[in-house]
């Protein structure tokens, strides 16, 4: 399905009946990466699965998609669709895009889970490391790509669910240029969000993997303590849905529940 949306299209699929779930991919992705979840999520919730923009089959709207933009682009077809409330589950740019959700429209989130992802803004080095990335794509995109995707898998990972990455890397390489630069740029200008996720109602959930290389999971679990907001410590790295779907399935169907 998809909803006209200033000129462009958002694309998005629904499924099942209850309670709203909605799942926000990361960068790089698109609803694909939840497509083995589906079923599942669906049995006893309203399951509604968004591209993000300049991501899947969603168009891109300018040259920065900031995680504000991408937000109201979210909040364009929950409200098409009449959804008041949601838990959202949101994997790493995700995440981002959920927390900008969050600080606009904070009734609409009855929880809120960051699957590999954490409402920090980025630091002085990753700051420009998403400049450099942003210049290098404009001649060396597919290289790119390739190099940043490889690099959210543990090392063994990459071997142990080789079909599965080769599959994810594909869809990633149908990411236009213009959505690559667009949501690097975005997420390189987003802010802290802490008491955005710190002052959500209802359940505040981190999915961190161990071998994160983008997630600084011990950070965060020393700033959470202290707080409502639990964690969940997979094995793996950055792609948890690959490297740990069952212990990640599990997990997120004790987060949606009632």
């Amino acid at each position: 399905m998809s909803l006209d949306y200033k000129n462009i299209k958002i694309n998005y699929t629904v499924s099942g009946q209850g309670d709203a779930v909605l799942l926000l991919h990361g960068f790089l992705e698109s609803i694909d990466m939840w497509a083995d979840f589906n079923s599942e999520f669906s049995k006893n919730n309203t399951l509604i699965c968004i591209d993000l923009l300049g991501h899947g089959k969603t168009d891109c709207l300018g040259y920065v998609h900031t995680m504000e933009t991408m937000a109201d682009a979210v909040l364009a077809v929950l409200d098409y669709l009449s959804i008041k409330e949601v838990k959202c589950i949101g994997h790493s740019m995700g995440g981002y895009v959920a927390l900008a959700l969050a600080e606009k429209q904070p009734q609409l989130f009855t929880g809120l889970c960051l699957m590999n992802s954490t409402y920090e803004a980025d630091d002085n080095e990753r700051n420009k490391l998403r400049l450099r990335a942003n210049k290098m794509a404009k001649t060396h995109f597919e290289s790119l790509v390739q190099m940043s995707f490889t690099n959210l898998f543990a090392k063994a990972s990459r071997l142990k669910f080789e079909n599965e990455f080769n599959k994810a890397l594909k869809l990633a390489l149908k990411t236009p240029l213009q959505g690559y630069i667009a949501g690097q740029e975005g997420m390189r200008l987003r802010p802290n969000r802490f008491n955005v996720f710190n002052t959500i109602s209802g359940k505040k959930l981190i999915i961190i993997g161990k071998k994160d290389s983008v997630i600084d999971g011990q950070k965060l679990i020393k700033a959470i303590k202290h707080t409502d907001i639990t964690y969940a410590e997979l094995s793996e790295g950055h792609m948890s849905h690959i490297e740990n779907k069952s212990d990640l399935t599990y997990k997120l169907l004790r987060f949606i529940e009632k």
